[in-house]
This record gives C-alpha cells, structure tokens and sequence, in this order.
C-alpha cells in the first residue's frame, strides 16, 4: 500500500509530461484528505487510507484528460460557501468574487441598509445569488437562468447554503418582465466569450457552451438585457455585469448607447484587468 506522498510523487512526473499543473496532484489529494478529516501534512509518510485511495486513483483518470479539478471534486468554494459544480453549471471564478464584494460595496453606499429587491440575471450555480444573500439577509434576491439543469443546481446550493432566494426558470429578463417583478440592483455574469476566441480546451471541453458564448463581439446577451432593463429595474437602480477584460470600450459605448444620461463606470480586478461595469441609473 501507498503512502500520501508516494501517490502525489506517483503522479506528478506524468502530469508535468503531459503539459498539466503536477501542483493539482497535490490540490486534489489535500481535498481528499479534507473530506475524511485527514491532516495531510501530519499523515504525508503514513499509510493512504483506503478510501482516499480509491477516489484519488480515479479521479486521477479523469484529471489526465484534461477535466477541470472542481468538476472532479464535484465542488468549488466561492467567497468563502461551498457550491456543488457539475457538467450544467460554470466552475466559480476569483474575478467574481470581486463583482460580489463591489455590489455589496455600492448596495450599503446607495441604499445604506435598506430592504431591497435584486437580481442575478443567468446564475448558474448560484454562486453570486446565494453569496450575496449569505451577505446581506436585507436583500430580497431572485436568481434566474435559461437552463432548468444550472437551476436544479442553484437550488441544491441554495438549500445547503440555508440561503433564502427566489429562482425562475427562462432567458435574460424575460421571466421578471412575465411576473412584473421591479428590482433595484440587477447584476449578470453572463456569457461574454466572443464566438471566434480560442480558449483553453479544459474549458471548451467540459464547462456548458451556453454559459460561455455571446456571439461573435461577445456582446449578444448584454444587448439582450440592456434593451428591456427599464422594464425590471426601477428609477436610481444600479447595474453590475461582468465582462471580459478586452470588452471595456465596445460595452461602455453600448451602455451609453441604451442608458444616455446614467453614470457608467469599469471597475478593474485584482490583476489590473478591466472586469466590472456599473451603471448608475
């Protein structure tokens, strides 16, 4: 029988050979050995418990093909909740932590602890939804999303996060225009990828393409909401999106195009990238 550091050392060589991270090895037995309540860097040199074993030899397969650490895991950790990620919903991203701590940021400067309505326009997991009400109990919060499977997801960490929040079922805005439901802060991670953009292949391969295109300038979904936003959000709202780092100009002249006299503003990401939009009603 193997011992911790004889598994990590066993593989390590083969994913570097194969042009993968070897320091994922190592990330996914920690994970392992955290699930079993097993101190990894006090038990390294001692015996591999057997179900750790097994797991680990398994999904071992599967992260030699390429397939993102979170799928394989079944779980991702998003501002500090754990989230269950799977093939129908995106892997949480660290930029979008950031978009979480900028609405939170904004919600207590504008509206300085009042009870209001908001919206997490195509939610996937639920991450930001369910992080936002976690938060900040004071906001009422509806999350929506094309995709009954992404849903079914989102509910799931909804209850295993005991967060309180409303989900519907359809595209963009459309069933909060179908319920009359008024927001005062929409905000959307939705798919921003341009359709002619390389990306790696653990990404294109595994994650859902719906999630990930928005047509050839990466703007197609933006349109969408930026069109009937005046139907949802309500006079002074505010607006926050997600976007990609080279999308800063093509959006803020949408934006002004379809919100003349609001405030817009990009707000950057740890890494210096251009990745937040708002908009000031």
């Amino acid at each position: 029988m193997s011992t911790y550091n004889q598994l990590i050392h066993k593989y390590r060589n083969e994913f570097y050979e194969k042009g993968l991270s070897p320091e994922t090895v190592k990330a996914f037995i920690f994970e392992l050995c955290n699930e079993f309540d097993i101190n990894l860097y006090l038990d390294l040199d001692k015996e591999a418990d057997n179900r750790v074993s097994e797991k680990f030899e398994k999904g071992i397969e599967r992260l030699l093909q390429n397939e993102p650490l979170n799928y394989v895991l079944g779980y991702s950790y998003f501002y500090g909740y754990k989230f269950i990620v799977n093939k129908d919903v995106l892997i949480p991203r660290y930029e979008t932590e950031e978009l979480v701590g900028l609405i939170l940021g904004k919600y207590d400067e504008f509206f300085k602890g009042k009870e209001i309505n908001i919206c997490d326009v195509g939610t996937g997991s639920g991450a930001i939804a369910i992080a936002l009400k976690k938060e900040e109990d004071k906001l009422n919060v509806y999350a929506s999303d094309i995709s009954e499977d992404a849903l079914n997801v989102a509910k799931l960490n909804a209850r295993n996060n005991d967060a309180e929040v409303e989900f519907l079922h359809g595209s963009m805005l459309e069933p909060y225009i179908e319920r009359s439901i008024k927001v005062d802060i929409l905000v959307s991670n939705p798919p921003y990828i341009k359709t002619v953009e390389n990306i790696e292949s653990s990404v294109y391969d595994y994650e859902p393409h719906v999630a990930l295109f928005g047509g050839e300038d990466g703007l197609k979904f933006y349109r969408e909401i930026f069109e009937n936003a005046h139907k949802v959000v309500n006079p002074k709202g505010l607006l926050f999106f997600e976007m990609g780092y080279d999308l800063k100009d093509a959006l803020s002249e949408l934006a002004k195009k379809y919100f003349k006299d609001a405030e817009i503003e990009v707000y950057k990401d740890i890494n210096n990238k251009d990745r937040m939009l708002m908009i000031k009603l």
